[in-house]
C-alpha cells in the first residue's frame, strides 16, 4: 500500500486555544502491518524516540514494530478493549442478528471501555513524553478506535477543542477506505471476529463514526465528570498537566 493512503498524521498544527500544537512531536498511526519499505524509510527520517503502542500482546506479536532505531522506546500498553484485543460480550448477538444497529451499540461500548482501560498507561505516557522521548507515536491496528481515544483525551487536556479533535478523528476512515479499496475488508473482520458480520455491520466498524468518539467523551462525563479530572484520577495532577500542555503546544 502507498505510503501516503495510511491512516497515517503529524498531530502539528492543530489549533489549541489561541496556540497549536507543536509540529513533529505528536504522531498518530495504524500498526506497522502495512509499512511498505517507503513508509519506514519516512518513518525512520522523523527520528521517533518513543512508541506508543496500545494493541495487545498477541497483536504486536503478529506484526511487530521492527523498524525503529535502539534510542526509541516502545512501550506496549495492552489496552485490551478494542474489537481487535478482546471480543466476548456481544459476540453472539452480531452472529444472530444482522442489524447495523447491533455493530452501532458494540462500538459505542468498546469505545466506553477504552476510556478505562488506558487509566493505567497515562502516568507511563506522561514519564516519556516530559523527559524528552519525543517525537512519539500512538499507534493501535487501525489507528482509529483506541488511538482515537487516547488522542482524543490528549489533545483535549492539552487545550484542542471537541469540534477540531473531532474532524482530525474522522480522518481516520481512511483505514477502513483502504480495507474497501484493496478488498481486505473481509479477511480483517474475520480475523477480528472469527465471522463475517453483516454488509452493513461492516461499514459501520471500518468507519469513524462521529458517535463512537461521543460515546467515550460521555464515559469521561459520567465516571469523572470532565478530562482534568479523568487525568487526575489516572495519576497526572494538576502540575503534570500543565507541564504537558507547554511541551506540546506552541
Amino acid at each position: 500500500m502507498n505510503s501516503d493512503t495510511l491512516n497515517f498524521r503529524d498531530l502539528g498544527g492543530l489549533p489549541a486555544g489561541d496556540r497549536s500544537i507543536r509540529r513533529g512531536v505528536l504522531f498518530r498511526s495504524e500498526g506497522p502491518r502495512n509499512f511498505v519499505p517507503d513508509r519506514v524509510s519516512t518513518l525512520q527520517e522523523k527520528g521517533f524516540r518513543a512508541i506508543v503502542d496500545l494493541r495487545s500482546s498477541s497483536e504486536r506479536e503478529d506484526a511487530p514494530h521492527d523498524w525503529h532505531g535502539p534510542d526509541c522506546h516502545l512501550l506496549g500498553l495492552d489496552v485490551n478493549a478494542g474489537l481487535r484485543a478482546s471480543f466476548d460480550e456481544g459476540r453472539e448477538r452480531l452472529i444472530n442478528r444482522p442489524e447495523p444497529e447491533i455493530a452501532i451499540t458494540t462500538m459505542e461500548g468498546t469505545y466506553r471501555d477504552i476510556v478505562s482501560a488506558l487509566m493505567p498507561g497515562w502516568p507511563q505516557i506522561a514519564r516519556l513524553l516530559l523527559s524528552g522521548s519525543v517525537p512519539m507515536l500512538f499507534n493501535c491496528t487501525a489507528g482509529k478506535d483506541r488511538t482515537g481515544v487516547v488522542i482524543a483525551l490528549l489533545l483535549e487536556m492539552i487545550g484542542v477543542p471537541r469540534d477540531v479533535i473531532m474532524q482530525d478523528y474522522r480522518r481516520s476512515s481512511i483505514f477502513g477506505e483502504n480495507l474497501v479499496r484493496t478488498g481486505d475488508a473481509e479477511s480483517v473482520m474475520i480475523a477480528s471476529f472469527g465471522f463475517m458480520p453483516s454488509p452493513a455491520q461492516v461499514d459501520i466498524f471500518i468507519d469513524a463514526r462521529k458517535e463512537f468518539l461521543e460515546a467515550a467523551w460521555d464515559e469521561v462525563a459520567r465516571q469523572w465528570s470532565d478530562v482534568p479530572s479523568y487525568f487526575e484520577a489516572g495519576g497526572l495532577d494538576s502540575a503534570q498537566q500543565r507541564r504537558l500542555r507547554e511541551l506540546l503546544v506552541d
